[in-house]
């Protein structure tokens, strides 16, 4: 009920991103980036879909988005184990292959849960960034199955909240005013309870945000 991966060929703005042995995302990768940042996209589709982020950033700076396992053409399951390990491995891999270039986190909708996983990093991210994000996922899904135990059900239960919690860089939090999947206020009780996180809202609902340039994603 949680993942919906897609496995086509599409058309793309972004090239395949290996990690020397297999294709891991899809990337565009800037002559002398000033920063490179790592996506983690939401629950439907594949890393080949979101080259429209491009239009949110600087064309000086890299986009890595990560492929889960299981979607597009990466072998695997998706689950909070094993996004939350692929996340760690781009991320370390990002580290090493450009020890001197700033690497920041993108994290979409579920996105956000590997994303805000990588504040316990050794090295942490030098800055996150969520869209339409969650608190904890068990408060998304109490509300959207009031009916249901999901507190019990839920095997993937990222709680970004805990995650953030001794994460000491920049935190920018965006919420979709008319957001019906992950409601705004889902976003704002993670902000208050990030100290120093920065809340922005935004106009329109959950897969919206990319139009219009509401979101800039910089450093």
């Amino acid at each position: 009920m949680l993942f919906f991966p897609t496995h086509d060929s599409l058309p793309t703005g972004l090239a395949p991103w290996s990690d020397g042995s297999r294709v891991i995302g899809y990337c565009r990768e800037a002559p002398n980036a000033r920063t490179l940042w790592l996506m983690m996209h939401g629950n439907g589709g594949q890393a080949a879909d979101r080259d429209y982020v491009l239009r949110c950033m600087s064309g000086q700076d890299s986009l890595y988005v990560l492929e889960y396992p299981g979607y597009g053409a990466r072998e695997g399951r998706p689950s909070m184990e094993t996004m939350n390990q692929a996340a760690a491995e781009a991320y370390q891999l990002l580290r090493s292959r450009n020890p001197n270039t700033p690497v920041c986190v993108l994290g979409e909708s579920i996105g956000s849960g590997p994303a805000c996983a990588l504040a316990r990093e050794k090295i942490p991210p030098d800055k996150i960034v969520l869209v339409v994000p969650f608190d904890t996922l068990a408060n998304v899904a109490a509300k959207h199955f009031p009916f249901l135990p999901v507190r019990l059900l839920l095997r993937d239960a990222w709680d970004n909240v805990e995650s953030l919690r001794r994460y000491a860089g920049p935190v920018e939090i965006f919420g979709a005013r008319d957001d019906t999947i992950i409601p705004i206020g889902h976003a704002k009780a993670l902000a208050r309870q990030t100290p120093g996180a920065r809340f922005i809202e935004i106009p329109g609902g959950h897969n919206d945000w990319a139009q219009e340039e509401q979101v800039q994603i910089k450093r």
